[in-house]
């Protein structure tokens, strides 16, 4: 879970175009992209995760609060989930029906709370309900747990959207039965010139300052940090603690390209 506000990018907007898409036309998607370029992130916040995970988990009533999950569920009708490291295709299978048995009650509650007769009953598989299952690090996924997925989706049309990385469409190749299903393939890409310098603008007003690129000493962080991060998000996001850290240590007030390398420093960083 992100400790900032959610930061919408280009990126993020082609993600959620490309869910609507997939669940709409109740098909297989494929998002792929480098590490740190912000696939979870999106997922998560287009399943609205981030709030109705820790709500589901804490499972029972919880007065004021459950009207608004129960509506934020249906909004959402989808599942988020990220399978273990050497899952058994059984428990995978296990788990996401009960994610999904769990976002459809709360779906289903608030869709009982809306109807007018009050001996209205809950349906009798809330399951259905559910409209995109999302799977993070599909490159988890054996050939046996793929065929169950594939299988769950001809049988419910289901929609499933599959995160991984780079190369993750070319391995599904393999899979004649389920590659035919593929409707679409998103590829995440890292953040460009002009969104680097909108999220960097954000996070020097996070330290209250302003970001001004006719300013030398701006210019120069800013190439400094574009060199580093090469526009992945993760990496971003990771780097500003420590240069929030470096600024602090030094009782500093300017970012300069010094800062930006003394807290790149501190950071494993890989090629």
């Amino acid at each position: 879970m992100m400790s900032h506000a959610f930061i919408v990018t280009k990126e993020h907007r082609r993600f959620t175009e490309f869910a609507n898409a997939v669940r709409k036309d109740k098909t297989i998607g494929i998002c792929h992209g480098p590490a740190g370029v912000g696939k979870t992130n999106s997922a998560r916040r287009y399943a609205n995760w981030d709030i109705l995970e820790p709500y589901i988990d804490e499972w029972g009533p919880r007065g004021d609060h459950d009207a608004k999950h129960y509506a934020l569920a249906n909004r959402s009708r989808t599942v988020f989930y990220t399978p273990e490291v050497l899952c058994r295709p059984k428990d995978l299978m296990s788990d996401i029906d009960h994610w999904q048995m769990k976002v459809g009650i709360c779906a289903d509650e608030h869709l009982r709370s809306l109807s007018t007769d009050a001996a209205s009953s809950r349906q009798n598989d809330v399951k259905r309900l559910i409209e995109l299952l999302i799977i993070d690090e599909a490159e988890r996924l054996t050939p046996s747990a793929l065929e169950l997925l594939r299988d769950q989706h001809d049988r419910t049309h289901l929609a499933i959207i599959l995160i991984g990385m780079p190369g993750i469409d070319e391995r599904f190749r393999h899979y004649p039965q389920l590659f035919s299903r593929l409707g679409f393939s998103h590829q995440y890409r890292t953040l460009g010139r002009e969104e680097l310098l909108f999220v960097l603008d954000r996070h020097w007003k996070r330290l209250g300052k302003v970001l001004d690129l006719d300013d030398f000493t701006d210019a120069q962080a800013v190439a400094a940090i574009e060199r580093i991060t090469r526009g992945n998000f993760r990496l971003l996001e990771r780097l500003f603690p420590q240069i929030t850290r470096v600024l602090k240590i030094n009782q500093l007030d300017t970012i300069t390209d010094d800062v930006v390398e003394a807290a790149a420093s501190i950071l494993v960083i890989g090629n």
